[in-house]
């Protein structure tokens, strides 16, 4: 019976465990899409001559910094 208990509670422990790590690796995929991909996407298309793509896309990123508030700022 203990043994069923203690199998029981590793399970859930490892449950726990698998979703706080997907948590967190999908945090640290959107810092790095925000702060690493989407600047060199941006500077790209400017040095590849994409001037009319890239230039509402950094307005649209200005307009939606202003108004969102971080979530959990540390």
């Amino acid at each position: 019976m203990l043994t069923l208990l203690f199998v029981i509670f590793v399970l859930a422990f490892a449950v726990r465990i698998v979703v706080w790590a997907l948590k967190a690796a999908w945090g640290i995929s959107k810092l790095v899409f925000t702060l690493v991909l989407f600047p060199v996407i941006l500077i790209g298309a400017i040095v590849a001559g994409l001037v009319q793509v890239a230039l509402p896309l950094i307005i649209i990123g200005l307009v939606v910094s202003m108004f969102v508030k971080p979530r959990n700022a540390i």
